[in-house]
């Protein structure tokens, strides 16, 4: 069988030595990738170069300031338009030697499947699951599938999800290219839920491989409880909804939203940090004229059903039980990677 062309591309933003880990573990891969790309977003610690030494080849594509992951990762994809596959990989993620093999075995055996997702294990806590792929509610939030739950909880095979987190998943080039690649204009946090999501409407369908393991910190670089995190993450989560979500699940998810914007607001003003969720969801309103123009487009162009995209979205009341005890453990809801 012949493996198929896939690309890695790290987007880098002073790392550190968490990037020299993770070229570190492409180096051991039994099926080693036919491209790694580094995209460096104007980074002043050296974390590029120094990790480059661990594995020759590689290629480095220094940007002379800071893009933002979305934008990042369409210049390194462009750089690789001869590979069928883009591989997205985060600089605090180490792969397991046989990630790529499990990955390529997953094309062979779905060839109808656009995207796969990798199970992240908690870097430190290795005892510990970090996602197992991202669910969508229909009222907007989204979050890790079975973050923080104990490894022994993984599903044993293939399963659908409705999205990969970023940090490890694996496109096939002509999806990507049909969608547009990931959103500039969110610069990061859940470009890969958008991503996913308009690859679906297109009629793709998104697969978690459980063997194919990669170890994550999650949000190492840009802390999972900052400013900056809580800015993206909310402003780009009315985006996403507003935009790609088919008009009869917006009016079933419309009281979910309301919730979730109020309960937010309440859970971070606690912690001091209502200013700039508000600033976020300003932010979000301010462009939503171009997010409804984009949403004309979208729409009038998928092709599955409202209710293949129902199928797949999270639904109930328990995100809210869920959000609480993420909040509480780890706050990262909405946190794309």
């Amino acid at each position: 069988m012949t493996s198929p062309a896939i690309v890695v591309v790290i987007v880098n933003f002073n790392a550190g030595d968490l990037l020299s880990a993770t070229v570190k573990g492409l180096a051991r891969q039994m099926l080693p990738p036919s491209r790694v790309i580094i995209v460096d977003n104007a980074s002043s610690d050296g974390s590029a170069q120094q990790a480059m030494a661990h594995l020759p080849g590689i290629e480095l594509l220094a940007l002379e300031h800071n893009v933002g992951f979305a934008a990042a990762n369409n210049k390194g994809a462009a750089l690789a338009a001869n590979c069928d596959w883009i591989a997205l990989l985060n600089p605090d993620a180490v792969p397991e030697p046989d990630w790529l093999l499990r990955m390529s075995e997953a094309i062979a055996e779905f060839p109808d499947v656009a995207v796969f997702g990798a199970l992240l294990v908690d870097m430190e806590h290795p005892e510990l699951l970090d996602g197992a792929g991202d669910v969508l509610h229909v009222g907007g939030l989204a979050w890790r599938h079975l973050h923080g739950r104990p490894c022994a909880e993984a599903p044993t095979g293939p399963v659908e999800i409705f999205s990969p987190c970023a940090a490890a998943a694996l496109y096939r080039r002509a999806e990507w290219d049909a969608a547009g690649g990931l959103d500039e204009s969110f610069f990061c946090y859940f470009e890969d839920i958008d991503l996913a999501f308009r690859i679906r409407l297109m009629g793709g369908r998104c697969l978690l491989i459980p063997a194919a393991v990669v170890h994550h910190h999650g949000s190492a670089v840009t802390g999972r409880e900052s400013d900056f995190t809580i800015y993206h993450s909310h402003r780009n989560l009315v985006w996403v909804w507003a935009r790609d979500m088919p008009f009869p699940l917006i009016v079933r998810g419309l009281v979910h939203h309301i919730l979730i914007t109020l309960l937010t607001f309440g859970f971070y003003a606690s912690r001091g940090q209502a200013g700039v969720l508000a600033r976020a969801k300003r932010d979000a309103l301010a462009g939503l004229p171009r997010v409804l123009r984009e949403r004309r487009r979208l729409q009038r162009t998928r092709r599955v059903s409202p209710a293949a995209i129902d199928r797949v979205l999270g639904h109930g009341t328990g995100l809210y039980r869920t959000a609480l005890e993420r909040a509480r453990r780890r706050p990262e809801v909405g946190d794309g990677r």
